[in-house]
């Protein structure tokens, strides 16, 4: 197996094997579009569940192994407390219960105290309680938001030394679409935000940065002088970097994906869920699904599409496409049915429809009789002078001195001999 994907690698790599992502990009835009729509609706609709340390509250923690859920639903609400979230978590090789309530005063944090006592059997000093202000819990909120923009403006100022703009652009949007889906994810899902949710959103926008900028490495190397022929359009090039890279982002996101997977079963079948491993195993899982996912789909056709809005790649594509059509029509004339000169200029102008007309393109476009003529030439047609039964070619003609006169050479006597 491994063998097999390293051939297909080594094929890849070499160009003997390609996958046309580039010229797909509609068909990744509206998988995406898909799925970012879903986001958004599922963000505008149900929203993030913030735990307490974002929008404050209390958490009372404590061991009732012997009641249940609805039993300690209604301790609490018997307590003056409603909305609150009740849960199991595991801790070492005990099941206690954990309610979160919102911001509470001291006499409303007792009286629910004295409640869950009464009700469930509890003794008092066997209760923990965390409190959490709504100060706090804003200003954490804050800072999160904060160091995502500050993030997101160093990796663009970047990119654009390191590459250029456009890279930078094109990276900037796969990594919002990374962002956008992990947070819908996290809202259509009811997972709540704790802080090690931030901590791992800002990790896979590294992660997924990384795998992009080993793409984007690679097309800027595949298209260094590319403007100087008429060979490979820039996402020929940049497909091809595409593919080169495609075994290796693959390789690299499953080892990756694998021990956070690890951690995220034994967090939840193992330590029971509700704990910052759980929340931080979760969004690295989603997150770097979707990293992948926009370095290979989103990242590269993105930045095909601003480069092939410029001017001169929009020359060199139509330089490439003419020649590519020239070829094309040399061979119908080769190989394929006598064609009419009508006929054989009508593929011809089919051929280099798609180009279109490009400001400042360098040199005339040859047109389509020209073509047709090249095309139809015999295969037998004399290459050089030395070929035998080649026609030979008229005398030239030397050119004039300027003066607008004429010299004569005078011409010898008849009589007269060269001597020897």
């Amino acid at each position: 197996m491994m063998s097999r994907l390293g051939d297909l690698g080594g094929k890849l790599y070499r160009g003997e094997v390609s996958i046309n992502f580039v010229a797909r990009q509609r068909l990744w835009y509206a998988i995406s579009g898909c799925i970012l729509l879903i986001s958004i609706v599922a963000l505008l609709v149900r929203g993030l569940d913030f735990s307490v340390d974002f929008k404050g509250g209390a958490i009372f923690t404590f061991s009732a192994p012997s009641a249940s859920l609805s039993q300690v639903q209604g301790a609490v609400t018997d307590g003056g407390v409603g909305g609150a979230i009740v849960q199991q978590v595991h801790t070492g090789n005990t099941i206690n219960w954990e309610v979160q309530t919102k911001a509470l005063t001291g006499p409303q944090t007792v009286t629910l105290e004295k409640k869950i006592s009464s009700d469930l059997g509890v003794n008092t000093n066997n209760i923990t309680v965390k409190t959490v202000g709504p100060l706090w819990g804003s200003q954490i909120s804050s800072k999160a938001v904060q160091a995502l923009i500050a993030f997101l403006i160093v990796i663009v100022i970047y990119l654009s030394i390191a590459f250029d703009l456009r890279m930078a652009i094109a990276a900037f949007i796969a990594l919002l679409h990374d962002l956008v889906i992990a947070t819908g994810v996290y809202a259509l899902a009811g997972f709540q935000v704790a802080p090690a949710t931030v901590i791992g959103l800002l990790t896979i926008l590294g992660y997924s940065l990384y795998d992009t900028v080993v793409v984007f490495d690679k097309v800027r190397e595949n298209t260094a002088g590319l403007l100087s022929g008429a060979r490979t359009t820039y996402s020929q090039a940049a497909n091809l970097a595409l593919n080169q890279t495609l075994v290796r982002s693959i390789n690299t996101s499953l080892i990756a994906l694998l021990p956070v997977a690890a951690i995220l079963v034994v967090a939840t079948a193992v330590l029971g869920g509700s704990n910052e491993l759980e929340d931080l195993a979760l969004v690295l899982f989603i997150g770097m699904l979707s990293g992948t996912y926009s370095s290979i789909f989103i990242a590269t056709p993105v930045l095909c599409d601003l480069k092939e809005r410029q001017p001169q790649y929009r020359a060199l594509a139509k330089r490439v496409a003419v020649r590519t059509s020239g070829g094309r029509a040399a061979k119908r004339a080769k190989a394929g049915p006598a064609l009419s000169p009508a006929q054989l200029a009508e593929h011809v102008e089919d051929d280099i429809d798609y180009a279109g007309e490009v400001e400042g393109a360098e040199g005339p476009e040859p047109s389509a009789d020209e073509l047709t003529a090249t095309a139809s030439r015999p295969a037998s047609a004399p290459a050089s002078r030395g070929t035998p039964g080649a026609a030979r070619p008229g005398p030239r003609q030397q050119p004039r001195r300027s003066g607008g006169t004429t010299r004569h050479r005078p011409s010898k006597p008849a009589g007269k001999k060269k001597r020897r």
